[in-house]
């Protein structure tokens, strides 16, 4: 008898066939689908993005190799309403966007997880390296970093609820390393074994986000100040969407040392930069939170956790404790952090012994950092 009916999301890349294959090995009945987000831009060719016309075509390819239906959805609209929408307002309002967090959160843990239970789907799959467990004790389900911890992409899952994360398989969160998965996609044949990973923002040209924002959001990137610490003028700037907290790119050269963004005030279209050591900052407010092996946000006490404020980052030891505004939480770092960027994301990490630092206890978007003066 099957396990059970499996839509796997086939994004025409080699995670997301060796999911879809070993699936099928371990006897669920499996159908493919891709994501149809976007129209690939004709400087792309045929291997564009992930979920472009290209990658369509090599995860038809991958799912009749592997034997399993395979159906393409036209989520064009859906996704520029939940995702490229809310990428070009973050510009707009002087953040710095993850939008693989938002499009995980809204695209595929939502809508295509609702359409594969109007398919009768009892799961739904992707390639990410994650894992998923249920907890006994808790009663919840808890998300877990990758056992490779190269390719670990549990930031970015931070926003799955308990609903979906009952419906989720992620297979690749138990192989040993990315070298394994392209191992299983030779050793079955898969013509996608040596394809490039994808490392760009699927809907952005290769110019950059640059030239998406001068085109779809030309108001995002007006002129104005640069101005230091102590509000003193030093330069102009071609817009704040060209700036994110850290750059020492396009500043004024010839100071006495060197100067990085380490704040951007979208109300006034205002690049305001400093030394180095203006970057640090001893906390951070987080909003938007959403909780997985804990029920909410710490009541009584602070919580020790280990926090990572980007996605290629180090997690780093924090106390959090619930903030004033409802959904909100303050984070103080046990040492500074550089960098701490408004609309990326913070994400807490919890656990005991071996699994230290491997539960994802939950996350939030980064609202701003918090010096020691504040």
């Amino acid at each position: 008898m099957g396990k059970g009916v499996v839509v796997a999301a086939m994004s025409g890349g080699v995670d997301s066939a060796v999911t879809a294959a070993l699936l099928k090995q371990e006897g669920y009945e499996v159908i493919g689908i891709t994501l149809q987000i976007w129209q690939e831009h004709s400087e792309q060719g045929k291997y564009g993005g992930c979920c472009s016309l290209g990658a369509v075509e090599d995860a038809r390819r991958a799912a009749a190799k592997i034997g399993i239906p395979h159906y393409v959805l036209n989520f064009r609209d859906y996704f520029a309403n939940k995702v490229i929408d809310r990428f070009i307002e973050e510009y707009r309002c002087g953040r710095t966007p993850n939008p693989c967090v938002e499009c995980n959160r809204t695209v595929k843990f939502e809508e295509l997880l609702r359409q594969a239970e109007n398919l009768g789907a009892d799961f739904l799959a992707t390639g990410h390296y994650a894992r998923v467990r249920f907890n006994e004790q808790t009663g919840r389900y808890e998300l877990l970093r990758a056992r490779d911890s190269h390719k670990d992409q549990s930031y970015a899952l931070y926003t799955l609820r308990q609903e979906a994360l009952a419906k989720t398989l992620f297979p690749l969160g138990h192989i040993e390393s990315k070298q394994e998965t392209r191992r299983i996609a030779r050793e079955l044949g898969l013509p996608l074994a040596n394809k490039p990973d994808s490392q760009e923002i699927c809907f952005v040209p290769k110019e950059g986000y640059i030239a998406f924002l001068k085109e779809k959001a030309p108001t995002a990137l007006r002129p104005g100040p640069i101005v230091d610490t102590a509000g003193r003028k030093i330069g102009e700037h071609p817009g704040v969407a060209f700036y994110t907290i850290g750059q020492r790119k396009r500043l004024p050269a010839g100071q006495k040392e060197p100067l990085f963004v380490v704040a951007l005030d979208a109300e006034t279209n205002t690049v305001v930069v400093g030394p180095e050591s203006e970057l640090y900052a001893t906390g951070f407010l987080a909003s938007e939170c959403n909780w997985i092996a804990l029920s909410g946000p710490p009541q009584e006490a602070p919580l020790a956790v280990q926090v990572k404020i980007r996605y290629n980052g180090q997690a780093a030891s924090a106390l959090i404790r619930e903030g004033d505004a409802r959904g909100t939480i303050v984070g103080c770092f046990t040492q500074p952090q550089r960098a701490v960027t408004p609309g990326q994301s913070a994400v807490f990490y919890g656990g005991e012994g071996e699994e230290a630092g491997q539960v994802v206890l939950g996350g939030g978007i980064l609202a701003g950092a918090l010096k020691q003066s504040s």
